[in-house]
Order: C-alpha cells, then sequence, then structure tokens
C-alpha cells in the first residue's frame, strides 16, 4: 500500500480478519470525535485505521483525508503537512495553524494521521486546536502510544490471532500467493508449518509477512524449523549463532519489550537479504516519500554498490517484503525503515549516506529549473511536489554542511513550491538560505526574487516591492540578464496589484529591450512579455494586448511551456469578455482552467473559474454562472484569500452576479452557488469544463 497526502490511499492487498476492532472502531467514528488505535510497529494499525476510514467515508460531506507522518524528522513540517492533506494552500500572512483552523470550521470531514508516535507533542497541541475550532470534524490517529489530547479514545490493535481463528493463517496463506500464484499450503504439512510460524511470530503481521516472503528460499516447513530455531534461541531475541548484531544493538527506548517477535523477525529477514540487499536497505533510509529507481540509485550507489547493483538489489528487497513496489514507484514502511536506520549507524554511513540524498535533490533542483520551458515542465511542477519532504530534509542538510549548496537549491526550488501552494516554505528556506552567509551573483538574485514573489503572492506588496527593488540593483551589478528578467516581472506584477500598470509597461519593455540576447523560450523572458500583455488590458489597448497575449502564447505552446501559457490564454479570455466576446473568452478561460489544473495551482484555478463563470453569465446562463461562480469561492478559500485578481477583474465579477441574478432571480442564483460552493473542488472543476450550455 503506497500512501498518500491527500484522500484515503488506496488498498493494494488483502485484508484479512479485524471484524471486532472495525467494529469497535465504527462506533467510535459515529460517536467520538478523536479516535486513536494504538500498538507496536507492524501489528497493523494503518490497515485498520484504511479500511474503517473508507467503511465510514460516505457519512462526511466533505470528505475523508490522510496524511501520513511518517516520513517527517521533527514537527517543522506537520502543519503542512497536515494543510496538504486537507486541500490548503493558504496565500495569506496568516500563521499556518489560524489558516488551518479557519478552512476547517465549517467543514465536517474525517482526517486520519497515521504514524504520529514520534510527534506526540506537537499532534495532540494541533488536534486540541483544530477540534475546538471545528466542530464537525473527526480525527483517527495511529500511533504507538496515545497522544494524551482531551477527549481521546483509545483503542489498542493487538496481534492477529493464532489459536482458534484462521485469520493469521489466511494472512499467511494470501501474501504467498501474493508473491507467487501459484505458491499455497497443499504439501501434507504445510498448514501445520505455516500455523506454528504464525504463533511464533505471536500474529504480528508485518512479521507474517516477512516470514511469507521467506518462502522463495525456504519451504514452509523448512521456514518453520529455522523460525523456530531463531525463536527459541536462549534469552528469546538474544543474539543466536549467526544474528544480525542490530538485535544487540536495539534498546528498550527504541524497541520496548512488546516488539521484541517484530524486531526477532525483522533481524532473522535482514540475515535472508545478501550483503548488498542490506547495504541498500539501511543507505534507503534517508528517503522520505515514494521514489523510483532512478533515485534510488543516485541517492545509494557507491562503493561496492553499483548501479545496475542497486538495480538487482532493490528487486531482492521487494520479493522480501522489505520494500514495497506499486507501478515503477517503491516505498519502505517506516518499521523497516527504522531497523535500516540502525544499520546505517551500525556502518558508520550515516553522514554520507545524508550527504548523497542532499546531493541527489539539489541535482533535482537543478533538473527541475532547467527544465522550466520545455515539453516537461509539468511532470517536473510534479517531482517537486511529490517530493517536497525529501527537498525540506535535503534543505536542512545543506543547511547545516553546505550553504552554497543550500543558497542555490531554495533559489532554484522556491519558485515551483510558490506555485505549488507551498508559499511559507518557499519564504522561510529562502530567508534562512540568505541569513546563512555570504552570497553573490545569480544564486543571490534568486533567493530575493523567490522571497519577493512568495510576499507578492501573499498580498505583502510592500515587501514584494522591497525585494523588486533588490532584485533590480544586484542583477544589474552582477550583469545578469535573467535576473534583470525575473526582477522586471515581480515588480511589474507588483506595481499591476496596486494599480499601476504604466510603470509596469515600461519597465518590462525597457528590460527586454536590454536583454535581447536572452533566448526568446527563457521561462523569465516569457513571464516579463506576460507583464506586458496583463499591462496593455489594463491600460485598455486591448487590440495590442491581444497581439501579444497570442504571439506569447504561440511561444509558450512552441516550446511546451504550460504556466506562463495559461496566463496568457486568462488575458485572452479577459480581452474577449471586454470585447462583447463571450463565447471566445469562456474557449479561452476553458483553455486556461485545464492548464492550471495540470499544474495543480489551486490560485490560477480561481482565477479561471471566475472569469469562465463571468464568460457564461454573460451568454445567459445564469445557474450555470452561479454554480461556477461557487466552485471558483471554493477555491478562494483553499488559498486562503478572498478573491483577488489585477484591478479590472473586480468590476468583471460584479457584471457577472448581476447578469446571473437577473437570467434566473436571487433565489435560483444562491441555491446554484451553493451547491458550487459546497461541490468537491475536482468536481466543481469538471463540471465548469464542460462546453455545453445550460440555458
Amino acid at each position: 500500500m503506497m500512501t498518500k497526502v491527500g484522500h484515503l490511499p488506496e488498498e493494494t492487498s488483502s485484508f484479512v480478519g479485524r471484524r471486532a476492532e472495525l467494529a469497535r472502531l465504527h462506533t467510535a467514528l459515529t460517536t467520538r470525535r478523536m479516535t486513536t488505535l494504538i500498538g507496536p510497529g507492524g501489528v497493523g494499525k494503518t490497515r485498520l485505521a484504511l479500511r474503517a476510514a473508507r467503511a465510514v467515508a460516505d457519512r462526511y460531506p466533505d470528505g475523508a483525508w490522510w496524511a501520513d507522518l511518517s516520513p517527517l524528522h521533527d514537527d517543522r513540517l506537520l502543519l503542512p503537512t497536515v494543510s496538504d492533506a486537507v486541500g490548503l494552500a493558504d496565500h495569506t500572512l496568516r500563521t499556518p495553524v489560524e489558516a488551518l483552523c479557519e478552512w476547517l470550521a465549517d467543514k465536517r470531514l474525517l482526517l486520519v494521521l497515521d504514524s504520529a508516535e514520534h510527534l506526540r507533542g506537537p499532534c495532540s497541541h494541533l488536534l486540541a486546536e483544530i477540534l475546538t475550532t471545528s466542530a464537525g470534524l473527526t480525527v483517527l490517529v495511529t500511533s504507538r502510544q496515545p497522544l494524551g489530547t482531551h477527549g481521546e479514545d483509545v483503542v489498542e490493535v493487538p496481534p492477529l490471532p493464532v489459536d482458534g481463528a484462521p485469520d493469521a493463517l489466511q494472512l499467511f496463506a494470501d501474501r504467498l500467493r501474493a508473491a507467487d500464484p501459484r505458491a499455497g499450503l497443499d504439501a501434507p504439512g504445510d498448514e501445520a508449518a505455516a500455523a506454528e510460524i504464525c504463533r511464533r511470530l505471536d500474529g504480528i503481521p508485518l512479521a507474517i509477512e516477512l516470514a511469507a516472503a521467506g518462502i522463495g528460499r525456504y519451504s514452509v516447513a523448512q521456514l518453520a524449523g529455522r523460525i523456530g530455531t531463531r525463536f527459541d534461541a536462549p534469552g528469546g531475541p538474544a543474539r543466536a549463532p549467526g544474528a544480525s548484531r542490530l538485535d544487540l544493538l536495539a534498546d528498550e527506548t527504541v524497541w520496548p519489550r512488546r516488539h521484541r517477535t517484530l524486531r526477532t523477525a525483522i533481524g532473522w529477514s535482514h540475515e535472508l537479504c545478501t550483503p548488498l540487499e542490506r547495504l541498500l536497505w539501511a543507505r534507503l533510509t534517508p528517503l522520505r516519500t515514494d521514489f523510483d529507481a532512478e533515485v534510488a540509485r543516485d541517492v545509494c550507489a557507491g562503493g561496492p554498490l553499483t548501479p545496475e547493483g542497486v538495480d538487482q538489489a532493490l528487486q531482492g528487497l521487494v520479493a522480501q517484503s522489505v520494500v514495497q513496489r506499486d507501478g515503477d514507484r517503491y516505498r519502505m514502511l517506516d518499521t523497516l525503515r527504522e531497523y535500516g536506520r540502525m544499520w546505517l549507524a551500525e556502518l558508520g554511513e550515516a553522514r554520507a549516506a545524508a550527504d548523497r540524498h542532499a546531493r541527489s535533490f539539489l541535482g533535482l533542483a537543478r533538473r527541475a529549473h532547467e527544465g522550466w520551458t520545455g515539453p516537461d515542465q509539468v511532470s517536473w511542477y510534479h517531482r517537486v511536489s511529490d517530493t517536497h519532504l525529501d527537498l525540506c530534509v535535503a534543505l536542512e542538510h545543506l543547511l547545516a554542511h553546505d550553504v552554497e549548496g543550500a543558497q542555490e537549491m531554495a533559489g532554484r526550488v522556491g519558485f515551483f513550491w510558490a506555485c505549488c501552494g507551498h508559499l511559507s516554505e518557499a519564504r522561510t528556506y529562502a530567508q534562512r538560505a540568505l541569513d546563512a552567509g555570504p552570497v553573490d551573483g545569480p544564486h543571490r538574485t534568486r533567493l530575493q526574487w523567490v522571497l519577493g514573489v512568495a510576499a507578492l503572492l501573499q498580498s505583502d506588496f510592500a515587501t514584494a516591492e522591497k525585494y523588486g527593488a533588490l532584485c533590480t540593483a544586484t542583477a544589474l551589478y552582477d550583469q545578469d540578464d535573467e535576473g534583470m528578467l525575473g526582477a522586471a516581472y515581480l515588480s511589474g506584477i507588483t506595481q499591476l496589484m496596486t494599480g499601476d500598470p504604466g510603470a509596469a509597461l515600461e519597465a518590462a519593455e525597457r528590460v527586454l529591450r536590454m536583454t535581447e540576447d536572452v533566448p526568446v523560450d527563457s521561462g523569465h523572458r516569457l513571464r516579463c512579455r506576460l507583464v506586458t500583455v496583463f499591462a496593455l488590458t489594463a491600460l485598455g489597448r486591448l487590440g495590442e494586448s491581444e497581439a501579444a497575449a497570442t504571439a506569447l502564447r504561440q511561444a509558450c505552446e512552441r516550446g511546451g511551456e504550460f504556466w506562463t501559457r495559461s496566463y496568457a490564454d486568462y488575458q485572452l479570455a479577459l480581452i474577449a469578455l471586454l470585447q462583447g466576446r463571450p463565447e471566445a473568452s469562456a474557449t479561452h478561460a476553458r483553455a486556461m482552467l485545464a492548464g492550471k489544473h495540470r499544474l495543480r495551482d489551486s490560485f490560477g484555478i480561481a482565477l479561471g473559474l471566475d472569469l469562465l463563470a463571468a464568460a457564461i453569465a454573460a451568454q445567459g446562463a445564469g445557474a450555470q454562472a452561479a454554480r461556477v461562480y461557487g466552485t471558483g469561492h471554493a477555491y478562494w478559500r483553499m488559498v486562503g484569500h478572498p478573491q483577488r485578481g489585477t484591478p479590472e477583474l473586480g468590476p468583471v465579477r460584479e457584471r457577472c452576479e448581476l447578469q446571473a441574478r437577473a437570467a434566473i432571480g436571487d433565489e435560483a442564483y444562491q441555491r446554484a452557488f451553493e451547491r458550487g460552493q459546497s461541490d468537491n473542488a475536482e468536481v466543481g472543476l469538471a463540471a465548469a469544463l464542460r462546453t455545453e450550455l445550460q440555458l
């Protein structure tokens, strides 16, 4: 099962037993506001939480949402992770907890926080805040210990029964067949031997799954014999002949007494691995998010582990259920990652592994920055978004050990983060990188630019203006053409938002003339041209603006650039509406929305929906316009802002509402608006993108 932030993950393997626990959880989730599933690692808390959440999800109009906390190394990213999980991409200057409380205040949803044991204090504090302000919120937590939050209902998850119930044996057989559909417990004595394995493993699901993965190397009877020898060693899990040293390294604070069976099972699985598989197991542990084979090679190859050896060892770890595979993506369970970290420390490789991890993700940031303009722009957006936690971990390491690398990385990845809704992280890391030490040249300009863009998107125009001026001065001093174009974009959009399109147009045109040697498909050049389009529209020079927007869109289309292209579509939609061509306006608005949806840009979607609603209203479809307008309002709430945009958009919105109300009446308008506002965001956007009018 690959976990993800957002709606409930998919179940990719069979679910066995747990009828009594599911019944207890169903009662808890329908009568209590906070329930915590507790139990040792590997006992099945995550799977039980997922199955229980699916069973009650339909009771929550605003959905059931999942946040995996296991990759978080401290509480710094707890709030952003939970905010991502519930669909909030706040663009304001409020504290993150204030924004989250306001977002959840009127919602009825189920929030699942998985693997909270290492963040018990911060999680308890956060849940106390949001449960107080959000009367419709229900929370389900999995943790090895209770959080101690007021009103917490604690449900202990026991191992699967091994005497008098078939559940553990069924799990063993299912995992056996999942690895090899021809496998089974058909040979004489197999079922009894499998039952003995489950009993020896105390019915702990993860231990049983690891044991089942060993059948490829042993028969069921041989496996039972080896496990029996292992677990009957003097002192139980104490070191038997050939046992891993990791069993002796585990102290009681990391592996409490009740974990000894699992610890020993993991140690036994570790011994079954080849030396290179063990090395890969350890070197994979710095990774916080799902990964592919390319990332595994980049992070883990070195010394005796060649890139080809990584591929081979990775398949060996998959075969032994140490690593889970879903398509071309891989993931390691947190319990197994803990064991790998201990092995990494025993090998003396912890610092080297962290260095490789940081170098790898600095390289990803470089490639993403270079791939801004081109056919892979969308996939780079998704990679930066999906590896957010790994990028943050890498940045933390670089800030401590390689300040110049941190400054480069924060500057290169910051604009992606700003567009993905991670404004707080973009601004915080850029500021920390600037404060960490001297920085000159393009790295300094990029960091200042990221700070300014993040401030601009948070409506902090004074700060945006300040960093626009700093970027301009720095880029001129360094004779950095890309920096000057970036500064012109930042200053120009700030001037547009504060009502001075003339100054924005003059500055953008001047910088474009000064930097004619910069390639026409440069990301900064395309964005600077976008400023001229916005400014011409705001000045009422619609013919010139339309020609400039069309040329800009064509340049973006040739290079495969979506971000600027979608804003060119937005301007074409606005121009057509102002010229009295609502059908053409709706076509351009839908093109803009399709591009922003591909980039997962909630702010851009909010802008586009308002414009589409106005175009639909101008065609007389009042109910449809009201619903689209309501969906746009939901997206504006998602980014934490009242409706925004350049000043000329305000009268367009007002006219849209008046036209829609006049077409269908106030009561029908309000019903349609509320329907759009209460729709699931994706459902509402899909409805808005349909081309047929509902007159």
